[in-house]
């Protein structure tokens, strides 16, 4: 009996001598690909309306947070209720960050939408069949000697309906925006077929 209880406690030490070990370990933060990201916004913005169509989505760099191939640590996504004439921006991040950023799904005011502008049409989520690593995979392939040449450059994604299209296309940016980049690859979304590069 007694040689049983002195068992237990050893155990019991051996368990509490290994928890602060453990707790003091960093958690790491793993990013998302902009498919994953993009099912979790949705999924929490149904809620908001049954009718929800997708306007764009994007992904957000996170300082702290070291992307991967196709991966980003925060996106955002903006989607319509047409029903409701509203649009809603939803953001899904990995940690709490600057920029009104929370862990998790959180979601945005409401706003006002009078239809599309500029070239951008809505599309439902649901069609989306290429995710972002298997986009930027092909875009680099496209043109290997640039992807190569610049291999160091943050890589940051855009996910749109153009009049140009036919499907949703994930935009493979080279740089952290649109605006900071002088190169980036249009991918079909549905397809994965390449569609043009944009200078």
């Amino acid at each position: 009996m007694p040689v049983a209880a002195g068992a237990v406690l050893s155990l019991l030490l051996a368990g509490c001598s290994e928890a602060p070990q453990a707790a003091g370990k960093a958690k790491r933060l793993e990013p998302v690909t902009g498919e994953a990201a993009l099912f979790r916004l949705y999924s929490v913005a149904r809620a908001w309306a049954g009718d929800i169509q997708t306007l764009r989505a994007r992904s957000i760099p996170l300082a702290g947070v070291t992307s991967e191939t196709g991966k980003s640590g925060a996106w955002e996504a903006t989607f319509v209720s047409e029903s409701k004439g509203r649009a809603r921006t939803y953001t899904f991040s990995v940690v709490e960050a600057p920029g009104n950023l929370h862990e998790g799904v959180f979601a945005g005011l409401e706003e006002v939408y009078a239809g599309p502008r500029g070239e951008e049409k809505l599309f439902p989520a649901t069609v989306i069949m290429v995710d972002t690593d298997k986009a930027y995979a092909i875009a680099s392939k496209h043109d290997a000697e640039y992807a190569k040449k610049n291999s160091k450059s943050p890589i940051s994604y855009l996910l749109v309906l153009s009049a140009r299209h036919a499907d949703p296309a994930w935009r493979v940016i080279w740089g952290e925006s649109v605006s900071a980049s002088s190169y980036s690859v249009l991918v079909d979304a549905v397809t994965g077929d390449y569609l043009e590069t944009l200078r």
